[in-house]
């Protein structure tokens, strides 16, 4: 059997096994099966490393909290070390506690920044499954390592700076390795709608995170902090036992670019339909030789090729186009110079910088300016900021449409820009008057800044990452992914740092108009791309 079946999960083993006693002929279309498995592996994932980052929000309206003139819930028990730290937590019972809090949103942040393009240079070079389950099970040990200076009386400074730092370390490994998997499993079809749908993970992860820290955040925030570090490494388990990385590493077929068809037999020109699926097996010896998946017949990709040098001779077209397939996926990894260069990349890249300084603060503050501007409990106020993240669900999949309808990626991030600076002037102006209003203007907020960053950060990355001014070498969509990512993570740091400064010094009015000014920015960084956009888009009306 050839090597690249020999590392199978253990999981995908038995499972496979299972359904060949159960179903022995049953013909099913594994490609798709496979693909749907991929999905839910790569979004329980990354939900999970969301869901880890949200509790810092939602606790910060705690540990700020100043105690002297406040009651204990009633189910919570004083004693000789608690007495005094019932609710607040040194150091942050002090004035300074937003600037405190934002140099922890900071370590977390640059931190994941910093780390991010390494990350996405090993993930090009390593086994993706090991790659992401140590990446969860380190992210969920720092995540409980957060919450345990609960019960164990921790209040330096360092510790918790020390521990946010790590976690953002750790949580790099999450998003070039699950878009680089996805990446493998997907061709180009309705690709924004499929990242669209799929990015949803990032929203669900931090409702899911808003909603277990909100839990216990009154009585013993410790556990929101703990609960969410467990689950993940519960699930880093499930990816080491289940994931599988790239179709040839079960002997599949992997999607093809578009320059890639399949060949009649009775014809040497290219004229057929592209290359099916390995679900899609034909009696016919080439399309079985070609097609079929290598568990089926317990043979490997390689051994696919060996079979068809006997079937035609070396100047086939049939050998040289699956030749070709075959480097396609197993070229050399690209360098970061070379990915830099790909027509796009420092665009997008720049634009995401803004786009997440944006997207962050909100994930980070909201919660804490939602209880500063009403009325509304530490609870309450954390129930209601995940409809910030509800709104960016639908924004999510409302941009990956627009996009493959449109064909204009940079247009439809410009125009969710353009339309998210009144929204957010709207919402700092009386998006405290009520409820009703404070739910309506999140979901829309949510939807208008959610959406560029979630399309540049999936389908757009993606795009790029197989462009073609790569050839044949496509391993450039981790390293992309990295710096795309990455140089959006460093916004991600700023923001929320600058959000605890302006917040404190200037007040909460001087924060939107910070917010405000970075979504203009993040528009007029695309504007070369718009243009382009425009030209190809009349192009191909005259034509």
């Amino acid at each position: 059997m050839s090597g690249i079946l020999r590392d199978q999960p253990w999981g995908y083993r038995v499972l496979e096994s299972t359904v060949s006693k159960c179903c022995p002929h049953h013909r099913v279309n594994r490609m798709a099966w496979h693909q749907g498995g991929i999905l839910a592996l790569t979004y329980l994932a990354y939900t999970c490393y969301h869901m880890t980052r949200k509790p810092i929000s939602v606790v910060k309206n705690v540990l700020s909290l100043n105690c002297s003139s406040l009651s204990p819930p009633p189910n919570f028990l004083i004693n000789s070390t608690n007495k005094d730290t019932w609710c607040d937590w040194a150091p942050f019972d002090t004035e300074d506690a937003p600037a405190l809090l934002g140099m922890l949103d900071s370590a977390f942040l640059f931190a994941y920044a910093a780390s991010m393009f390494f990350s996405g240079f090993i993930a090009e070079r390593v086994n993706l499954r090991y790659f992401l389950t140590f990446g969860m099970l380190a992210s969920g040990i720092s995540c409980y390592l957060f919450g345990i200076a609960r019960p164990y009386n921790i209040h330096s400074l360092w510790y918790f700076i020390f521990v946010q730092a790590i976690g953002g370390v750790f949580q790099t490994s999450g998003w070039p390795g699950v878009v680089t998997v996805v990446g493998n499993w997907f061709g180009k079809g309705k690709r924004g709608l499929i990242f669209g749908i799929w990015n949803s993970h990032t929203s669900l992860g931090n409702i899911l995170g808003s909603l277990i820290a909100a839990e216990f955040v009154e009585s013993d925030w410790g556990l929101s902090f703990m609960v969410p570090g467990a689950t993940m490494g519960l699930a880093g388990f499930i990816i080491f036992l289940f994931l599988v990385p790239n179709p040839i590493d079960i002997g599949c077929v992997p999607p093809v670019s578009p320059g890639y068809r399949k060949f009649d037999a009775t014809h040497s020109s290219d004229e057929s339909s592209d290359i099916d699926d390995c679900g899609n097996c034909s009696n016919d010896i080439e399309d079985r030789l070609i097609y079929r998946c290598a568990y089926r017949e317990q043979i490997g990709v390689d051994d696919v090729l060996e079979d068809v040098v006997g079937v035609r001779s070396e100047t086939s077209p049939i050998l040289s186009r699956h030749r070709r397939v075959h480097n396609h996926h197993r070229g050399d990894a690209i360098g970061f110079l070379g990915a830099l260069s790909i027509p796009g990349v420092i665009e997008y890249s720049l634009s995401l910088f803004f786009a997440k300084l944006v997207s962050y603060t909100f994930l980070y503050w909201l919660p804490l300016y939602i209880a500063a501007s009403t009325t509304y409990s530490a609870t309450l106020s954390a129930d209601i900021s995940t409809l910030f993240d509800v709104g960016g669900i639908a924004g999510a999949i409302a941009a990956g449409i627009l996009s493959d309808y449109s064909g204009m990626s940079a247009v439809t991030c410009a125009v969710m820009f353009g339309f998210a600076v009144p929204v957010l002037f709207i919402y700092d102006t009386i998006g405290s008057s009520g409820l009703v209003m404070n739910i309506v203007l999140l979901l829309v907020a949510g939807l208008l800044v959610n959406g560029p960053y979630a399309l540049i950060t999936t389908a757009v990355s993606a795009e790029l990452g197989t462009h073609p001014s790569l050839g044949d070498n496509s391993k450039a969509l981790a390293t992309v992914t990295a710096i795309i990512d990455g140089t959006g993570s460093i916004g991600a740091a700023v923001g929320p740092l600058l959000a605890g400064l302006v917040s404190r010094w200037s007040g909460w009015h001087n924060v939107f108009y910070m917010l405000m000014f970075a979504d203009i920015l993040a528009l007029l960084l695309l504007s070369r791309l718009v243009y382009k956009d425009l030209q190809k888009y009349i192009y191909r009306r005259a034509v």
